[in-house]
């Protein structure tokens, strides 16, 4: 197959984002296949491993699922009642116990369903296979037997996890090297990354973030994105025998490590999404919210989801925090005049039409879940900017992205700590983290010590720092002869700052210098422009495939954009308009399906895709990067992670990386 049979296949005219694909896969590919014959119009039952089930609930409501035909959802392991009437559909993934339990379920002569649709998750090795072929009495009970190869975790509509919330842990623990979890958690790592790629039917080519030669005294964790880089590579290339699998590459993969950018996972990131997982006491994407109560007693909670499918949720999300409470405050006080003037319209015409009364209360509903949902965010948002105020976060920020961009140094630091005393030990460790990344030399010897009594900080925080110099191993910019470790992002080795300010971005509120390393290596892998000694790669595309890639990018580069403009940066009650924050509008009555449609229509004309993976986890600035660059590249970027991990969650990987990891054990739960 050539790339442009690939593209076409891929990128038709009909483009669906990443985890569209993934939910249309398990509904329509999988599901909605077994509805044939004399199943057609049957009710069927769906049973998955704790890995399966977690996949799908990523992927689909249970509403979805029923629309599907499935009546009933059972675990595997669990003892389930026999229905040898009903058909039913195995999501599993292609383990030994996995396929005995399914032959134990239709063997014999009394099976405990009709007709069994298996579908496993990823490859299925031979011997399984064999030992299924074996067993004279299922087989004519079996109506589809097929590899689905989909056992990843999509938490965004671009990015995903492997479900691999230990790995800095496991991989980059003191003597992880030597560890059994150390090899299982990369091999099951890789070939959750390799189903990305057989579901999406793309063939990439595998860039990792390489040990460079003069590295001599580099660790075994240095060396981690290339075993994994290498266990990718060697899964994808099989798939290459999948019917309608590329043969020559169509997308990008670049694999990175938390080295890579060690700033990103403790700064305070100033969106509306990531303000809400740092400072409010969220269970994943759950809030808890007090409502009145029904029968006038005290005050009920109840939890609500901050997911895509809430409009106001995906418009303002990666809005700065003080844009997103201006623009809330904008569409309630616009939809409350628009139910008002139509109110008063309908009363200024005299009697009121049978039609017209329809219609308003046809348009009650709907305008009663707008408030309600305007009414949670602008709670939130009025939340965020209390604790805001009460900390005095405004201070820290600035304090902290001034030592990013070089402009605070061991004064400003010093003089912070003596004047916040009161702070709390986490916001003080996080601090002292950037500090640590952009001077590294002021924790040589025991000045790391002084500088942690001095902000009230425990010796086991002091522990946390060095355990970050683990992670950091030999970086790229890393003197080998130097006792101290350093995260410099570019090859500027006088001037103390991790990052350079962007030139020509637009920049009206304060607290939004900072961008994750991760921004400048996708817009650089976008261009052809990763240098090569530090950024390898498995597969280097032959040069009629560099040639499309590179009439690709420039495809996409001709694509119109929003001009930007250079502005003063104004105060943060000053007004911005994110040109990348409003690609999708809420039902606000200012916008519509229609955005949503043009949208779309703009969709016809991307390039390939980009994939990045970060083992140790990922942040929610580089999911907001991700989602910037596709609109400005013109091109999807999917970011896949081991985990997305908000400030509070990596500081307690951190200090875990010299403790034992105790046993974790999942529940089944949809």
């Amino acid at each position: 197959m050539s790339v442009s049979d690939s593209d076409s296949s891929s990128h038709g005219t009909d483009y669906k984002f990443f985890l569209q694909t993934s939910r249309d896969r398990l509904l329509l590919e999988m599901m909605g296949s077994t509805r044939t014959g004399d199943s057609r119009s049957t009710w069927k039952v769906l049973i998955m491993d704790k890995v399966t089930v977690k996949v799908l609930s990523h992927c689909c409501k249970m509403s979805d699922i029923t629309d599907q035909g499935i009546s009933l959802v059972e675990e595997l392991f669990k003892r389930r009642e026999p229905l040898p009437s009903m058909d039913v559909i195995y999501f599993i993934q292609p383990s030994k116990e996995n396929v005995v339990m399914f032959l134990s379920d239709m063997s014999g002569r009394e099976p405990l369903y009709k007709t069994a649709y298996v579908f496993f998750s990823s490859s299925v090795p031979k011997e399984l296979v064999n030992h299924i072929k074996c067993d004279s009495s299922v087989l004519p009970r079996i109506g589809a037997l097929r590899e689905m190869n989909l056992e990843y975790f999509p938490i965004d509509s671009q990015a995903f996890t492997t479900d691999h919330d230990g790995a800095l842990q496991e991989l980059y623990g003191e003597n992880a090297e030597n560890s059994r979890k150390f090899d299982a958690c990369l091999n099951v790592m890789a070939s959750r990354i390799a189903t990305v790629f057989a579901s999406l039917k793309e063939f990439p080519r595998v860039r990792y973030r390489a040990k460079t030669p003069d590295a001599s005294e580099g660790t075994f964790r240095d060396t981690i994105p290339t075993k994994l880089a290498t266990a990718v590579w060697n899964l994808v290339s099989k798939y290459k025998s999948i019917p309608n699998f590329p043969q020559t590459e169509t997308c990008e993969l670049l694999i990175l490590d938390r080295s890579v950018d060690q700033i990103a996972p403790v700064i305070h990131e100033w969106t509306y999404d990531a303000m809400c997982h740092d400072l409010l006491d969220m269970e994943g994407n759950k809030y808890v919210v007090e409502v009145p109560s029904k029968m006038g007693g005290e005050p009920e909670k109840k939890e609500v989801l901050l997911e895509d499918n809430d409009p106001v949720w995906l418009e303002l999300r990666h809005a700065h925090i003080a844009d997103a409470s201006e623009r809330l405050h904008d569409k309630m006080t616009t939809l409350s005049k628009n139910k008002a003037a139509q109110v008063h319209s309908a009363r200024d015409g005299g009697e009121i039409s049978t039609r017209d009364m329809q219609k308003i209360v046809q348009a009650l509903p709907k305008y009663k879940e707008q408030i309600e949902k305007l009414t949670l965010h602008v709670e939130i948002a009025g939340e965020i900017n209390e604790i805001i105020r009460d900390m005095g976060l405004r201070e820290l920020g600035q304090l902290e992205q001034d030592l990013v961009f070089g402009d605070a140094g061991a004064k400003e630091v010093i003089n912070f700590i003596r004047m916040n005393q009161d702070a709390s030990p986490d916001i003080m460790l996080r601090l002292l983290l950037i500090y640590a990344c952009v001077y590294p030399e002021k924790f040589e010897g025991d000045k790391g010590t002084k500088l942690m009594q001095l902000a009230k900080l425990s010796e086991k925080d002091l522990e946390v720092v060095k355990n970050m110099q683990l992670l950091a191993g030999s970086s790229i910019n890393k003197k080998t002869t130097s006792s101290s470790f350093s995260l410099k992002f570019d090859n500027q080795k006088i001037k103390h700052a991790a990052r350079k300010d962007r030139t020509g971005e637009e920049e009206t509120w304060q607290l939004f210098r900072f961008y994750p390393v991760l921004e400048e290596l996708i817009e650089k892998l976008s261009k052809g422009e990763l240098a090569k000694n530090e950024y390898s790669c498995m597969n280097e595309p032959s040069s009629a495939v560099q040639e499309t890639t590179t009439k690709a990018s420039a495809r996409s580069s001709n694509a119109p954009v929003v001009p930007e403009k250079k502005t003063t940066p104004h105060s943060m009650r000053s007004r911005r308009t994110a040109n990348w924050g409003k690609s999708h509008r809420s039902d606000d009555g200012h916008s519509g399906d229609a955005v949503l449609k043009n949208a779309a229509l703009d969709l016809r004309k991307m390039g390939q895709r980009i994939f990045i993976f970060i083992i140790g986890g990922a942040t929610r600035s580089e999911l907001r990067a991700c989602h910037k660059l596709t609109t400005k590249l013109r091109r999807e970027v999917v970011l896949g992670c081991t985990s997305l991990d908000d400030p509070s969650q990596y500081l307690k990987k951190l200090k875990m990386l010299s403790e034992i990891q105790a046993p974790q054990q999942d529940g089944f739960r949809f």
